[in-house]
C-alpha cells in the first residue's frame, strides 16, 4: 500500500499530533507499555507511528510491524470467509445451520428456576447462519453475570488449545441456550461455530481456508493462529491491571507461542497493523485489494449494514453498558453506526468496525474513505482509548 503525507489526503500534520500525544500520554503515565496507531485514506497510509515497548523486561521497543493477539478482530476475517462461501451458492443465511451441522439442530432453551431446578424449553426456531453472523443465535460465551447458563460455557474443555472445531460443536451441542433464537443480541462463541460451517463447506480446515483463500491472497504475511518462533520477538507481551500494570502471564496469553488445534474463528489470530490495514483496505475497495478478488461490492455492503430490529439495539458485550453502542446496529460481523448523533463521538454514519479483547481496535469509514487501526495488549479493555482515538482522528481532518 502507498503511503503520503496527512495533507495529500485532506488531514492537517499539527492537528494529527494529538494522536500521537493520546497514545504517549499512556504510555507516560504508565497505563499501557505501547501502541502502534495506523490511518490510512483513499488507499494511502498517512499516519503510522509505534510508541513505547512492546515488552517491559526486555525493554525492546515497539515496531510498525510489531505482532500483537486480535482476538476477536479475528471475527470479521471469519465473517468475510463464510460469506465468500455464500457468494459460491452454498447456503442462504435464513436457512437452518443444521442442515450443515446436526449437532446445532434442536436445542433447548433455558426457560427459568422450576421447584425442581432450572426449567427448560423447546427453541421455537432453529439457529440460522444469519443468527450466527449476527450474535443472535441464542448462544453465548461465559462472560455475562445475568443467568445461571454462563457457567456452563465457563468450561475451560469447551474450547481448548487442544480441542478442535469438531468436538467443539459437539461439547456445544450439549449446553442450552441462554434465549430463543433471533430474539435477543448476546455476544457469544457463534463465530467459533462459523469457523466449523467454512470447514464443513469447503472441506479444508479452518486455517488453510483462510491462508490459501483470504490471507496468503491479500498479502498478509504475519497472520496466523499462532507466532513461528523465528518471529516471537515481535511478539507484543500482554498487560493487565496491578500495581502499575503487570505481565499477565496465563494459559490463553502463552497459547498463541506455538501450534494449537483449536482454530478459533472468534478469536485466535495473531496480525500486525500493516497486515490488517490490507485486510480493512479490500473491504472499503468493496471486496478487492491490487487486483485480488476476495468478495463482490454487494456481498460488502450486505455484510455493513444493520441486521438487527429495534427491539434488539442497543446491545451490550459481555454485559458491559449497552450505551457503547446506543446510535448503533449490527452487520454480518460488524458493529455499524446508524445515528452519529445518538453515537456521540465524531466520525460518520454507515462506520463499520469491531476490536478485541486486548484493547485492539479498528473502524473503516466508507463516507471519508478512512481507515483507523489502533493496536495495544491490555486485558481487561478498561480505558476509554476508542473514543480518544475517534476523537483525536476527527479533528485532525480539515477537508
Amino acid at each position: 500500500m502507498q503511503t503520503t503525507t496527512p495533507e495529500e489526503v485532506g488531514f492537517s500534520s499539527d492537528r494529527l499530533k494529538r494522536v500521537s500525544k493520546l497514545a504517549k500520554g499512556y504510555v507516560d503515565g504508565g497505563q499501557l507499555a505501547g501502541t502502534v496507531t495506523m490511518l490510512s485514506r483513499s488507499g494511502k497510509t498517512f499516519h503510522h507511528e509505534a510508541t513505547g515497548v512492546l515488552d517491559f523486561d526486555s525493554g525492546a521497543p515497539m515496531q510498525p510491524d510489531t505482532i500483537f493477539r486480535f482476538h476477536s478482530m479475528t471475527k470479521p476475517i471469519t465473517s468475510v470467509a463464510v460469506m465468500m462461501l455464500y457468494e459460491e451458492g452454498l447456503f442462504h443465511l435464513d436457512e437452518p445451520v443444521s442442515r450443515l451441522i446436526p449437532e446445532l439442530g434442536d436445542r433447548k432453551v433455558r426457560a427459568g428456576i422450576g421447584q425442581t431446578g432450572p426449567t427448560f424449553v423447546s427453541e421455537e426456531r432453529p439457529i440460522s447462519i444469519r443468527h450466527l453472523l449476527t450474535h443472535t443465535a441464542g448462544l453465548t460465551n461465559g462472560q455475562y453475570e445475568d443467568s445461571p447458563v454462563e457457567s456452563m460455557y465457563r468450561d475451560p474443555d469447551l474450547r481448548s488449545p487442544d480441542g478442535n472445531l469438531k468436538d467443539f460443536v459437539s461439547k456445544l451441542r450439549e449446553l442450552p441456550l441462554v434465549s430463543q433464537p433471533g430474539t435477543k443480541w448476546r455476544y457469544s462463541v457463534a463465530t467459533d461455530v462459523l469457523g466449523r460451517l467454512v470447514e464443513v463447506l469447503s472441506d479444508q480446515s479452518f486455517d488453510d481456508f483462510l491462508q490459501s483463500k483470504v490471507l496468503g491472497p491479500l498479502g498478509m504475511k504475519d497472520t496466523a493462529f499462532y507466532v513461528p518462533e523465528e518471529k516471537l520477538d515481535r511478539l507484543a507481551s500482554v498487560y493487565g491491571p496491578g500495581n502499575g500494570i503487570k505481565k499477565l502471564d496465563n494459559a490463553d496469553v502463552n497459547s498463541y507461542r506455538r501450534p494449537k488445534s483449536f482454530l478459533s474463528g472468534g478469536g485466535g489470530l495473531v496480525s500486525t497493523g500493516p497486515d490488517y490495514m490490507r485486510f480493512c483496505q479490500m473491504l472499503l475497495n468493496g471486496g478487492e485489494l491490487d487486483g485480488v478478488s476476495i468478495l463482490g461490492r454487494k456481498t460488502v455492503e450486505l455484510m455493513t449494514k444493520n441486521h438487527l430490529a429495534d427491539e434488539l439495539r442497543p446491545f451490550s458485550v459481555n454485559g458491559s453498558s449497552a450505551d457503547e453502542s446506543k446510535g448503533c446496529g449490527f452487520g454480518l460481523g460488524f458493529k455499524v453506526i446508524m445515528d452519529q448523533a445518538q453515537y456521540g463521538i465524531l466520525g460518520s454514519e454507515g462506520s463499520y468496525s469491531w476490536g478485541g479483547a486486548a484493547s485492539t481496535f479498528f473502524w473503516i469509514d466508507p463516507l471519508e474513505d478512512l481507515i483507523a487501526i489502533w493496536l495495544t495488549q491490555f486485558m481487561p479493555i478498561s480505558h476509554p482509548q476508542r473514543k480518544e482515538f475517534e476523537i483525536a482522528t476527527y479533528q485532525a481532518m480539515v477537508e
